[in-house]
Parts: structure tokens; C-alpha cells; sequence
């Protein structure tokens, strides 16, 4: 069999068989917006989930993990408009009443159901609310779209994929939603997304893709330095399509799909970062090993410098190289290439001449670029980033008020 991965238009979550979604306006933080959805699987479904590395974590996350401990779950309930972070004993009897009240609506167990929330910390859940959108809520197989939309928070638009896939093992299809604009930074996943997959998949193979997925992804985001307390990526499979099962064997390409599914929705989430005007793309080849490319790919595209200068259509790659210079990666700097918009600015450490104002109009595209080779090894990364803007400083100078 030809093996094949394709894109399904206005693909989503519930792309995948047996998967159906559907959100309200439960008016959680504000009116006439969707702010609370559920995703859920007709058939029993194995689960992988990865989860915020922050200290302070929020009440959903803490019944999540529980549940995740059993590898499988048939549901995810979310809200948007308020995090029930540092919300105390009342915010975990919050997180699992929603639970409770999703697995009661579907008839399933409540330690089958995934809580996550989005939204300003300290704040208390509205219960009243929420017990009535609970209720409220039709599960759809288009639902996805509407899911999507409402896990937003300062998003402007909703990042959503599918794909379906075709190999040795047959045919099966691997699809996702995301949120995420602002408290970006990679540390495990950095935002909300939540995939699902119609595949035959073994547990332990799913739970190693979704963390390589997410390594490759969700890990090498960053916006504004900041880790939530409510991170996690979540993935269920239930065994819908008509495929041998899949195990690191056979799983090249499952593990292939799924990293280009986690890839599209961390680039989509770069691109739309709070007051975002330009997406950053950071390459870091050559290095000594991969995870000091990554290290320092992640450095660069998080630095606060280096995103005013890429604002500003500033061509001061100096700033790149000062803060390869902090990465912790082994670098000579009489090795170092350099390259903006992929013009060479940097050779073998010594400058390059180039024209500053034709450089600076170039970087006035949606997307910048900035290339790294330190020709001392072959480990690489790419990292995505965006600038900083007023913009940004606005919007959480005013978050709550």
C-alpha cells in the first residue's frame, strides 16, 4: 500500500469516527460567547494526556491527572472565562462536579471524563452556570468547530486540523483543536489542545508518540516566557477504523501524522499570540546534540529583545548571537553562520555586509526567520515565536479590569 498522509478540509477534533463535540454560551466570563464544550468518544478509548510542569497547578489539571492514571477516558469537558486555579478545596469539589455532571449527561463514569479550564486564576466557577450549559450542550459530528471556538480566551481565531492517514496497518484519520495566545512558554504544552485518532493503537505506543509529538511541537512555543497553571494535551483513541493495531512496529507513520497535527496547531498558536504582528521561526542547525539546539532555538525565539528587534523590522542579529551565547549550548563563536530572512549576515563569526534598509523591508512579512548553524555537530531544532507589541502590553495590562 502507498503510504499517504493528507489534510482533510475544515478537518477537526471530531473528524476521527465515532468522536462528537458540542459548546454553549454558558456566560461564564462574558455574554453571547461559546465558553463551555464537550468532546466525547461513542466507544471506549484509550488515553494519553501530558500536563503542566508549573508547581501551581490548577484544580482541573490535579482531577485530570487522576483520571489519566487509568490510560483511558471517553470524555473531555472544558470552559473557558475562568482557570479555577488556586481556588483552594471548593476549586476541586468544582473541577469534580463537572466531571460528574458530563459523565451523568453521557452515562459513563466520571473518571472517564477529562476536566480542563481556561481563563483568569483565582477566580471562582461559576457552578449554577455550569450545571446549566452542562445540560444544555449537543453533541455533534461537526461539533468540533464549535469546540474549538470555545476554548478561546484572547485568541482571535481557532486553530482546528485533521488528517487522514494510509499505510501498512490501513486507514485511520488523527485530528485536534488548540487555544492558546497568551502565558505561552515551552514546558510541557504550554496551552490547551486536546486530539483525538480512530486508530487501532497500542497504550504504551500512544502515550510515547503523544510525549515525542509534543516535544517536537507544543515545547518549542513560546509567547511571553510565561507556563500556566493549566497546560495539557490530551489524546483518545478508540479503535473506529479498520486498521491492524499499531505499536512502535508499525508506527512510523502514526507517529509522523501525529507530529504534523501537534506541529500545524503550535505554529497556528505562534501566529496568533497576543497582539502578535509577525510570526518568529527559529532554526537552529549544527549544534552538538539536539537538545541543545533545542534548548537554544527556544532561547532565541523567547527572547524579549530579539522579539522587539523582529516588531521593530530591526536586522540586529546581534541579539541573536548574545543570546546563543547564554543557551548553554557548546558553540565556538569562530564557527558561527548566521542568517535573517535567510540572508547571511554572519560568517564563520565575523559580519557580513548587507543592505540594512532592503533587509529591514523584508522583514515586514507575516513570517521572520532567523538560522543558527554553529557547524560543530548535527543536532537541530526549530522553535516558533512571535514579536512583542503594544499590543500585548495592552491586553494584560487590562486582562481583568
Amino acid at each position: 500500500m502507498k503510504e499517504k498522509i493528507e489534510e482533510i478540509k475544515r478537518g477537526t477534533v471530531t473528524s476521527p469516527q465515532g468522536f462528537v463535540a458540542g459548546a454553549v454560551e454558558a456566560a461564564i466570563k462574558f455574554k453571547g460567547r461559546l465558553d463551555l464544550g464537550i468532546l466525547y468518544s461513542e466507544a471506549p478509548a484509550l488515553c494519553a494526556a501530558v500536563f503542566t510542569k508549573n508547581k501551581v497547578k490548577a484544580a482541573p489539571i490535579l482531577v485530570s491527572m487522576k483520571s489519566n492514571g487509568k490510560g483511558r477516558a471517553r470524555a473531555v469537558v472544558v470552559n473557558s472565562g475562568c482557570a479555577n486555579a488556586c481556588t483552594g478545596d471548593k476549586g476541586l469539589r468544582d473541577a469534580a462536579d463537572m466531571a460528574a455532571l458530563t459523565a451523568k449527561k453521557l452515562g459513563i463514569r466520571a473518571d472517564q471524563v477529562m476536566v480542563a479550564s481556561t481563563g483568569v486564576i483565582g477566580a471562582i466557577l461559576p457552578a449554577d452556570r455550569i450545571q446549566a450549559g452542562i445540560g444544555k450542550i449537543e453533541l455533534l459530528r461537526d461539533g468540533g468547530h464549535k469546540l474549538a471556538r470555545a476554548i478561546m480566551t484572547t485568541d482571535t481565531r481557532p486553530k482546528e486540523i485533521a488528517v487522514r492517514v494510509m499505510d501498512d496497518s490501513g486507514h485511520y484519520t488523527i485530528g485536534g483543536i488548540a487555544k492558546g495566545a497568551g502565558m505561552i512558554h515551552p514546558d510541557m504544552a504550554t496551552l490547551l489542545s486536546f486530539l483525538t485518532t480512530d486508530a487501532r493503537v497500542e497504550a504504551a505506543f500512544l502515550a510515547r508518540a503523544l510525549k515525542a509529538a509534543v516535544n517536537d511541537s507544543f515545547n518549542m512555543l513560546t509567547i511571553d516566557g510565561d507556563t500556566s497553571t493549566n497546560d495539557m494535551v490530551s489524546i483518545m483513541a478508540n479503535g473506529r477504523a479498520d486498521n491492524e493495531t499499531i505499536t512502535s512496529k508499525n508506527g512510523r507513520m502514526f507517529r509522523e501524522a501525529l507530529g504534523r497535527v501537534c506541529r500545524y496547531l503550535a505554529y497556528s498558536v505562534a501566529a496568533d499570540g497576543e497582539g502578535a504582528t509577525r510570526l518568529i521561526e527559529v532554526f537552529v542547525e549544527g549544534a552538538k546534540s539536539r537538545s541543545q539546539a533545542r534548548k537554544a532555538a527556544r532561547l532565541i525565539a523567547a527572547s524579549a529583545l530579539v522579539k522587539s528587534a523582529v516588531h521593530g523590522n530591526d536586522p540586529n542579529w546581534g541579539r541573536v548571537v548574545a543570546v546563543l551565547g547564554r543557551s548553554g549550548a557548546v558553540m565556538d563563536e569562530g564557527m558561527l553562520d548566521v542568517f535573517l530572512q535567510g540572508e547571511q549576515v554572519m560568517r564563520r563569526g565575523s559580519p557580513l555586509p548587507f543592505e540594512k534598509d532592503k533587509l529591514s523591508r523584508r522583514m515586514k512579512a507575516d513570517v521572520v526567520t532567523i538560522k543558527v548553524c554553529l557547524n560543530i555537530g548535527a543536532g537541530d531544532a526549530v522553535a516558533w515565536g512571535c514579536d512583542l507589541s503594544q499590543e500585548y502590553v495592552t491586553i494584560n495590562s487590562e486582562y481583568t479590569t
